[in-house]
This record gives C-alpha cells, sequence and structure tokens, in this order.
C-alpha cells in the first residue's frame, strides 16, 4: 500500500503543480507533460549582465554564459535589445535606473537567475517508450548472468558461496535457512554493486529477490529478508566512484580524484544507516560478534583499499578499477564454467535454462518500471522538482546558513527518483560552478552515496510482484537522507 500512496501522490502532486503554473501563464505545461521531449528546443530570452558572475561563485563568466544558453538564454549588448537583466546585486543604482525606464524588464541576481531555470524532460508518452528500452536492454544482460547463475547452482557453486557468507548473513537474515541459494545470490549482487557493475549487480539482485520470494509465505507482501536486502542494496555501497571521477576528468578538474575517499565514506555511512535502519524494525541484534566480526572486516578491507587507491593517479584508479571489476567477472565465469564440468554438468544447457529465465524477469518488469518512471516525469514536467528545490535554496538563505551546500543539493533530491537526471544534474552543477567549486565536489559526492530508490522499488518488487512493500521506501529514503547530510558534512570537512 505504501507504493501505492506514493505512486498516486507523485501523479496528484503533479497535476496539481501544472495547473497552478497553467493559470499563471504557462500554456505549454500540459503538453509539455504529455508529449514533451528532453531534447525540445528551449523558447530563447535576451539578457544582459551587469557585473561579473565570477564574484558570485561562478567559475568564470564563459561557464556561466554557456550555463544559461543551454537552457535558451541570449546574452545581448544593450538593454535595448534584452527582456531580462541579470547583476551581481538587485540593488544598484543602475539596476533600479533600467528598471525605472522599462517596468517591464525583468531583473535577476546571478544567484537567484538559478532559480529560473529548468531542465526540459521527457514527458510521459517518451518516457513510457524509454522505460520499455530500459527493459529490451536488460534482456540480453539478464540472460547472460542469469545462464551463468544457472549453471553455478546446479554445480553448486551458489551453495557453495552461501556456506561461506552464511554464519554473518544468517544473522541478518534470521528467516532464510542456512545454506540456501538467495545468500549466494546476494552476495554476488552486493559483491557487483562494490565493485561498480551496475550491468552485473541487476541479474544477480533480481535471482536473489526470486530466491527470496520462493521463501516468503506472503507472496504479494515483501518479506523481512527481502527488504534488508533491498535497503542495503539501495544504499549503493560502491568502492570506486569511476563514472564520476571520468565525469570529472573530463571538466578538466585540477583533481578529479580528490571526491574519492568522501564518496566512499559517504555510502559507507548510508549503508551502515539502512542495516542499523532495518535491523532496529526487525529487532536484529548488531553487536553480534559474527555480525561486528564480518563488518569490521569489510571495513578494514574497504579502507586498505582506499589508503591504496588515494596512492595512484586518474589513470592508475581507473586502470586498477577495470582490472579489478571486468577481471573479477571473467573469473567468476571461469571458475563457474571449470566448477561446472568438474561436476559433469551439462553447461550449455545450464545456461539455456538460466538465460529463459532472465528473459522472462526482463519482460516481467515493464509493467511496473512504466508506471514508476511515468509518475515520477510527470514531477519533473510538471516543474514540481524546481518547486522543492528553489524552496530549500530560498529558505535556507532566511535562515542566514551557509548556502554553498544548496548549489548541489538538486542531484541529492532527484537521485532517489533518476539516476540520469542525477547524473545530468551533477555534471551541469559543475560545468556552472567549477568541478572544484565546493558545489561541483558536493554534487560528486552526493551521487555516489546512494542509489536510485524509486528505481530499485519498482524494479525489484515488480520482478517477484510484490504489491505491499511495507515499510521499505522509509527505511530507504531515511538511509539516503543520512547519506545526504553524510555528503554534506564530508565536503566541508573536506574541503571547506
Amino acid at each position: 500500500m505504501a507504493l501505492s500512496r506514493i505512486w498516486s501522490a507523485f501523479i496528484i502532486v503533479a497535476v496539481v503543480v501544472a495547473v497552478i503554473r497553467s493559470i499563471a501563464g504557462d500554456e505549454q505545461i500540459f503538453s509539455r507533460m504529455v508529449v514533451g521531449k528532453a531534447d525540445d528546443p528551449n523558447d530563447s530570452v535576451s539578457y544582459v549582465m551587469i557585473g561579473q558572475p565570477e564574484q558570485s561563485g561562478y567559475a568564470s563568466k564563459e561557464s556561466f554564459v554557456s550555463q544559461l544558453a543551454s537552457y535558451g538564454y541570449v546574452l545581448k549588448d544593450s538593454v535595448q535589445q534584452a527582456s531580462v537583466v541579470i547583476a551581481g546585486d538587485e540593488d544598484l543604482a543602475v539596476v533600479k535606473n533600467l528598471k525605472a525606464a522599462n517596468p517591464a524588464i525583468k531583473v535577476y541576481s546571478f544567484r537567484s537567475i538559478q532559480y529560473r531555470l529548468t531542465k526540459k524532460a521527457d514527458g510521459i508518452i517518451e518516457t513510457c517508450k524509454s522505460a520499455v528500452n530500459i527493459c529490451i536492454g536488460l534482456i540480453g544482460i539478464m540472460a547472460l548472468f542469469m545462464g551463468f547463475m544457472s549453471i553455478a547452482e546446479k554445480a553448486g557453486g551458489i551453495r557453495l558461496l552461501s556456506k561461506i557468507i552464511g554464519p554473518f548473513f544468517s544473522k541478518l537474515f534470521p528467516e532464510i535457512p542456512k545454506g540456501h541459494p538467495a545468500m549466494g545470490h546476494m552476495m554476488m549482487n552486493f559483491s557487483a554493486n562494490l565493485l561498480g557493475l551496475d550491468n552485473a549487480a541487476t541479474p544477480f539482485g533480481l535471482k536473489a529477490m526470486e530466491s527470496l520470494q520462493e521463501l516468503n509465505p506472503k507472496k504479494d507482501t515483501a518479506s523481512n529478508a527481502q527488504i534488508m536486502f533491498l535497503c542495503l542494496h539501495a544504499s549503493g555501497l560502491t568502492l570506486i566512484p569511476v563514472s564520476i571521477i571520468a565525469a570529472r576528468a573530463a571538466l578538466k578538474s585540477g583533481n578529479p580524484t580528490d571526491i574519492f575517499v568522501p564518496c566512499m565514506i559517504a555510502t559507507f555511512v548510508a549503508t551502515m544507516a539502512a542495516m542499523f535502519i532495518v535491523s532496529l524494525k526487525q529487532k536484529i541484534n548488531l553487536l553480534q560478534p559474527v555480525v561486528l566480526g564480518w563488518v569490521g572486516g569489510l571495513s578494514a578491507i574497504i579502507a586498505l583499499l582506499v589508503v591504496y587507491l588515494t596512492s595512484l593517479d586518474l589513470h592508475g584508479v581507473q586502470s586498477f578499477s577495470s582490472l579489478l571489476s571486468n577481471g573479477l567477472i571473467l573469473t567468476i565465469f571461469i571458475l563457474i564454467v571449470l566448477g561446472a564440468l568438474y561436476k559433469r554438468i551439462n553447461v550449455f544447457d545450464a545456461f539455456i535454462d538460466g538465460a529463459k529465465g532472465g528473459f522472462e524477469t526482463a519482460v516481467r518488469i515493464i509493467p511496473y518500471l512504466v508506471g514508476m518512471l511515468a509518475a515520477i516525469s510527470l514531477l519533473r514536467t510538471s516543474g514540481t522538482f524546481d518547486v522543492i528545490i528553489n524552496g530549500a535554496k530560498s529558505l535556507f538563505a532566511v535562515l542566514g546558513a551557509d548556502t554553498r551546500f544548496v548549489d548541489g543539493l538538486p542531484t541529492a533530491l532527484i537521485k532517489p527518483l533518476s539516476g540520469s537526471g542525477a547524473r545530468g544534474m551533477m555534471i551541469d552543477t559543475m560545468k556552472t560552478f567549477g568541478p572544484d567549486s565546493f558545489a561541483g565536489r558536493l554534487a560528486c559526492i552526493l551521487q555516489g552515496s546512494s542509489d536510485t530508490t524509486f528505481y530499485v522499488v519498482a524494479v525489484y518488487f515488480g520482478a517477484v510482484s510484490i504489491k505491499n512493500t511495507r515499510y521499505s521506501i522509509g527505511a530507504m529514503l531515511l538511509a539516503d537522507l543520512i547519506g545526504i547530510l553524510t555528503s554534506i558534512g564530508l565536503c566541508y570537512m573536506f574541503f571547506g
């Protein structure tokens, strides 16, 4: 029921906001929500500048002009050609004189103009197409990895992995019988997530959900084990944020890897928070020696890897990540095949059996993904995100708090709803304020601190037809909030 209420709320709020904007004069709002496209051209707005954007925290005049150009703003040489004036201070005498001479002209500061910028997004028609394309793209990947998972299961590899991880997981997942394959599937998912192998993590995760569903007495209601698994998965524990580092390098950051340690700490804290929140709800004692030993051991391994990686340059980090991630996948494949041959398993037939299941799973999640992404699309195209983000900016400004972090918040607010949207917002923030600015670094840390909560809910619960998600969404969002607060604190700690 929780997911149903949230989904309904998304649609109702989006439509209400759209109606208000329509009444206020936005004649195209409904068209954008239904048939709009992300690559639709922006309406042209002519403006002049008074003052220097750099004094308001922007990387340079060129980056400021470039950012506005992406929203349809065109810089003019004279006020007579412009409909908007952007100044460092709206109370300057020259600005007031311009306003008095031309009451129709709009005046914004370099900071407040950010509140007026709205990214184009796909309407529900294009979003539904995208959702289906995502699932189609998953078919091949799902077939591949679930095919190998099938070989591993028949060869006994998953049960072996379950026995190894069993002492730890039996404490976190007391409902799962010892040695059950679900433990091995979850371990594969967590390992793939840790290494940033999204393509592998999804099939492993869906297989884990199917295994957990076999143990679920109420097939339409999320079990405790499923909630714990998804909350840990959605916390997004990743060792090396390669895509974020690559984006910073592409934007000519002075030190693209300087966000690595804060990212690692933030995502680790979010994961521990998710574990604690769900354990508290499920009355699981985390102070047991086995749990403390495993968590401590994993923390030590991660810490050692962090120390090693911080000693490498950008090329070294990327090379190590590629070698570790891709090399591990190939190692797993060869071990599975060798194990199956040793056990005299018909390897190819076992692969085909699993691959068929991957195809069926990818198709089964289409309705759930279409529904969730359509609701999120309505929120984005209606301007609801902009209302929330701009409201947060205004609130902190009124409170007199240090508002540098506010420019990085859009990434955090969009991340639970849209991974691609959050990535776009992160890149936009770095382009606007500079990759080495406080806002640019914070956006990167926020991008790496969690996963796309509602996408995870739609795909993973949808794959096993769970309708009652119980408290899982609340737990995930609370862990996300802790990750956001931790990211902000770390950014101040590391970058002042």
